[in-house]
């Protein structure tokens, strides 16, 4: 240690912690070391409850915060100014400081309310805009999908039905590199693209796809429903759940169902709700997983390794095509 650490009250703690540690008694300590009994007795005491860091002096400090603090924090992120009757649409530090002066007493100015506000942990920064669900009947059809699955009867199957992009221009997603290295990936430049219908069987979660077609329309719609209808036989009745697409919803796409007797019955998220999908979930692990940042030549290449990481990855059952034959 040096000179300034000895002399210093850490310094001081220290010796007696070593004294101690040898055996010394108080008395000899005191006589040695010119400290007080006191001074003693609370560095034993606080090694004993609180660690070396308490002993040493060490243990950072905690600082209370003021309690009406905790007023500020919940007008910031649950309340807007206009609750307030001030016309403004989001809090300023002014703002703010003219309603701690009118609810709490506490007169501030705009800076020193900037200081509450970091450390608080608040920053100013862009929102994250959101698309408000907008269907005002979404949580009657959401019930209504809930009730289905809970009451279908056991000759008949709920699956939920979506379709994925996959193009052989590279997603681009993150990924570790270099600090101060920009890290590259390569484009084909001229894009391809194919379209993978997928449903899921509640319950099961298994993964029935399809063929990958070169169009997401009502052709490749069709040839998906008569894919279930081949692969889950043993079900009387095909209860769909899929998304508001218009090719879901085409004229041509009715008259085929309605050709099927019954068989296959179809039902409709609430708009704008893709969340309400699990089958988004899996595309977007499957994006993670193969499409971001790949380095596939060919679309065919891209589309077996997706096709694979569905059949290993995603619980799914793939069909044995030849890929570079799709439609």
């Amino acid at each position: 240690m040096g000179s300034s650490w000895r002399g210093s009250p850490r310094g001081r703690r220290a010796h007696v912690l070593l004294l101690l540690a040898d055996g010394h008694t108080v008395r000899m300590m005191v006589a040695m070391l010119f400290c007080s009994f006191d001074l003693i007795a609370s560095v034993r005491r606080e090694y004993k409850s609180r660690g070396l860091a308490a002993a040493l002096g060490t243990e950072p400090v905690v600082e209370r915060t003021p309690g009406w603090w905790g007023w500020v924090l919940g007008w910031v992120l649950k309340r807007t100014p206009g609750d307030f009757g001030i016309r403004r649409s989001r809090w300023s530090c002014e703002s703010l400081a003219k309603v701690i002066g009118q609810k709490l007493g506490r007169q501030l100015g705009r800076e020193s309310v900037r200081l509450i506000l970091v450390q608080l942990g608040l920053v100013w920064r862009r929102p994250r805009p959101t698309i408000r669900p907008f269907d005002p009947e979404h949580d009657a059809k959401m019930r209504a999908i809930q009730q289905l699955q809970a009451t279908r009867p056991p000759d008949h199957v709920v699956v939920y039905q979506d379709e994925v992009q996959i193009d052989l221009n590279p997603k681009i997603g993150s990924q570790w590199m270099l600090r101060g290295y920009q890290a590259e990936v390569v484009t084909p430049g001229d894009n391809e693209r194919r379209h993978l219908a997928v449903s899921m069987l509640t319950g099961s979660g298994r993964l029935i796809v399809s063929a990958p077609m070169k169009r997401r329309n009502s052709e490749q719609f069709i040839a998906h429903l008569a894919d279930l209808c081949r692969r889950l036989r043993r079900w009387k009745v095909i209860h769909v759940i899929c998304d508001n697409a218009m090719f879901h919803k085409s004229r041509v796409v009715q008259a085929w169902v309605a050709r099927q007797g019954g068989r296959i019955v179809l039902h409709y998220l609430p708009t704008r709700a893709p969340e309400e999908n699990p089958v988004e979930r899996v595309f977007w692990r499957l994006h993670e997983a193969i499409t971001r940042n790949h380095s596939f030549r060919t679309i065919d290449e891209l589309v077996a390794a997706s096709m694979t990481w569905i059949e290993e990855e995603g619980t799914g059952t793939v069909p044995r095509i030849d890929y570079s034959m799709a439609a």
